[in-house]
């Protein structure tokens, strides 16, 4: 291919704006300085402000993936004790669809929880015995219990509660907030992730906390047990601090050159993270080293506060991430998926659990922070009224059920000690003040102090947002 030749396809390949800033200095000067602010700057997002007051500064989403059980958590139903082992009646079902592991079944036999509930706080919210430390704090608690969504398998709906989407490839929430708002923090990502170590059960992708189309430098980081929390942040054995940034300097003069002459901005994103990287390598060890704590304060989380990546240990870490205005921290605790041998099987989710939850709610209140910072619980659904597989007195299954759960908020503009939502005697329809995926989404960005509707990105041809085109604030639910 001769040079000319050479040049026309290259200039066929550029963009309007790539043409126009490589035919005039001024203009290719203007977009080069506005491209690598927008992608390095650490500061703000695209909003450059909220649309209203934000009652939240910062959101820590504790997800309870595998989808816990409601009837034996935080829907008392004592009617399903009652008609334990009748069928399901056909007026309640009415023909909704059962996934392949129940839906074979001969009988649909109704299985009432064998755990104990009973009223506590001044809003006398119905706790299970296996909550006794949520139970503590549920007048802190805005407890929906109206949840629904239209996933009926694990994958579409985790994908669904973290990207808005049932299919995967879109922005993960924190990922929204980081290109909406940025950080207030540049030497911590704003957009953390701790998943609990050695725990089975339904796998998770690092595309739940990732970017889809918006710019790599907006997804989670993930920080793990052990001497690295984050992997590959150390340098290599021989390399120095100084030696590091000298190369880090070096490489930004390369991608420059190579910004200068393609505007392409997932080169700007790269040298925002490594710049974010060389940061991060003073900051980690700082925030990751829980010396500091007092006893008092380790003992409120539980004894396994001092077992790194435990789920109280990440609980832990997410208050100390909070502490330093870390934006969006994500939680993922795996093991709720109790096809059979419920009983036992939650009680073990609970005991790792329970404790941890009310002690970050207590924890960030007695600092001040609770005011300002959301807490969210929940799964990607909930769990039948009728047993999968065999009822015995002692011992029942729950297969998915997308039609009615309960989630919880706390703090940051929540209503405290509200109960919102109610399903049927069956805990099998929701019959007053539905709360879709894409209503929870949009209450949460409301609270953060962002309109969801305005919160955009032009993607192949149309504007997407975290909740689509659908969802409401749901009012019955803030302060």
């Amino acid at each position: 291919m001769n040079k000319h030749a050479a040049h026309s396809e290259l200039a066929t390949e550029l963009t309007r704006r790539h043409f126009f800033a490589r035919t005039s200095v001024g203009l290719g000067t203007a977009a080069l300085a506005h491209l690598l602010s927008n992608e390095t700057c650490q500061a703000g997002g695209v909003l450059n402000g909220f649309h209203f007051a934000p009652r939240a500064k910062r959101v820590i989403y504790l997800f309870m993936s595998g989808g816990p059980s409601q009837i034996d958590l935080l829907d008392y139903k004592p009617l399903l004790n009652e008609k334990n082992g009748e069928e399901l009646p056909a007026s309640v079902r009415m023909g909704q669809r059962l996934t392949g592991m129940s839906g074979n079944q001969a009988t649909l036999p109704l299985a009432g929880s064998v755990f104990k509930f009973q009223q506590h706080g001044q809003s006398g919210a119905w706790v299970s015995e296996l909550l006794p430390h949520t139970a503590k704090i549920v007048d802190e608690l805005a407890i929906i219990r109206s949840m629904h969504t239209e996933a009926i398998n694990h994958d579409p709906a985790i994908t669904f509660f973290q990207t808005g989407s049932q299919i995967a490839g879109r922005p993960s929430i924190g990922a929204w907030l980081d290109y909406g708002l940025g950080s207030e923090n540049e030497n911590l990502p704003s957009f953390c992730v701790l998943v609990t170590k050695g725990k089975g059960g339904q796998p998770l992708y690092a595309r739940l906390w990732g970017s889809g189309f918006l710019a790599s430098q907006h997804q989670g980081v993930q920080f793990r047990s052990g001497k690295d929390p984050v992997l590959y942040l150390n340098n290599p054995a021989g390399v120095s601090a100084q030696n590091r940034r000298m190369m880090l300097d070096q490489l930004r003069q390369l991608h420059q050159l190579q910004v200068e002459r393609t505007l392409d901005s997932a080169v700007a994103a790269r040298i925002a993270q490594y710049e974010m990287a060389y940061r991060m390598q003073s900051s980690v060890p700082d925030v990751t080293n829980i010396s500091d704590e007092p006893q008092h304060v380790l003992d409120m989380y539980g004894p396994d506060v001092s077992n790194p990546g435990s789920f109280a240990a990440n609980c832990l870490l997410a208050r100390r991430l909070a502490e330093r205005n870390v934006r969006f921290i994500q939680l993922f605790h795996r093991g709720w998926d109790q096809h059979g041998n419920l009983p036992k099987g939650i009680a073990t989710q609970c005991r790792e659990t329970d404790q941890p939850c009310a002690a970050l709610v207590r924890d960030l209140k007695q600092r001040g922070m609770l005011d300002d910072t959301l807490v969210v619980w929940g799964g990607e659904f909930g769990r039948t009224s009728y047993s999968q597989g065999k009822l015995t007195a002692d011992d029942y299954g729950r297969d998915h059920h997308p039609r009615c759960f309960t989630m919880w908020m706390a703090g940051g503009g929540a209503k405290a000690g509200a109960s919102y939502g109610e399903t049927d005697a069956f805990s099998y329809n929701v019959i007053s003040n539905p709360v879709h995926v894409h209503d929870l989404h949009a209450t949460m960005l409301h609270l953060l102090g962002i309109d969801h509707e305005r919160l955009t990105y032009k993607f192949q041809g149309r504007r997407y947002r975290l909740t689509d085109v659908f969802g409401e604030v749901v009012d019955g639910i803030i302060a």
